[in-house]
């Protein structure tokens, strides 16, 4: 069972409050936020929205998510 797209309508940033985007980094999906620049991961098909549990996206990755 693969993360359901559908859920994209409803979560949001926990920090900013903004718009999530499900991409592929390092082979792992994840949840980005990309005005925070933070990477949420996706475990067990549950996204982990926690900004402890979040990384931190270099300026190169998030030229490739454009």
């Amino acid at each position: 069972m693969a993360f359901n797209k559908q859920l994209l309508d409803i979560v949001a940033c926990p920090v900013c409050k903004g718009k999530l985007v499900l991409a592929t980094i390092e082979e792992k999906e994840v949840l980005v936020c990309k005005f925070d620049r933070l990477a949420y991961p996706i475990k067990d098909n549950i996204p982990v929205l926690l900004e402890t549990e979040s990384s931190e996206l270099s300026l190169d990755v998030m030229e490739t998510l454009k």
